[in-house]
């Protein structure tokens, strides 16, 4: 017989945040790439509103006034595709032990931005999605708990990979 359930804290932590957070990474990226500017019509446009919705991100990104010009660029670039990527690999839990811990690194480096625009009084808005979020304490608390999870769910990610499975662990005599 099994002694111990398949399911505990740990494997409970780490499939919300996988479901939670992977979620979140492919819609954030996909709003930053697809959603602004989805409206305009024809199809052939579509480059264009690619384009377009990339620079308004980029002037997002630049608001905060953190990076120089060649690093706006490369975030307002880089980002909402590795957002894309980074949430189905989660999402599907493929290599965790490696994609836990950039999502967590990601996850702090948000939470210190949108800190630093709070503490700073800045009157900017947040960039996470398509539509304006202006950041305010809820938007702190928010991205704070965010990466308390992914960063419980790296921890335990690793924990659970040096044991085997309940359903596939041999059982004792």
């Amino acid at each position: 017989m099994l002694e111990s359930s398949p399911w505990n804290l740990r494997r409970l932590v780490i499939w919300t945040g996988r479901l939670l957070l992977g979620v979140i990474f492919l819609y954030a990226g996909y709003s930053k790439i697809f959603l602004p500017n989805s409206n305009l019509w024809p199809f052939f446009i579509l480059k264009f509103s690619i384009s377009m919705n990339i620079s308004n991100f980029a002037t997002q990104v630049e608001a905060f006034k953190m990076l120089p010009e060649w690093g706006v660029q490369f975030v307002a670039h880089a980002l909402p595709f590795t957002e894309i990527i980074l949430g189905l690999f989660v999402l599907l839990g493929w290599r965790l032990r490696i994609w836990a811990p950039v999502l967590t690194l990601i996850m702090f480096g948000f939470s210190f931005a949108v800190l630093r625009a709070y503490l700073l009084h800045m009157n900017i808005n947040c960039g996470c999605f398509a539509t304006p979020q202006p950041i305010n304490l809820l938007k702190v608390l928010e991205d704070a708990a965010l990466s308390g999870l992914a960063l419980l769910m790296t921890i335990f990610a690793f924990q659970e990979a040096g044991q085997p499975h309940p359903w596939t662990a041999p059982e004792k005599a």
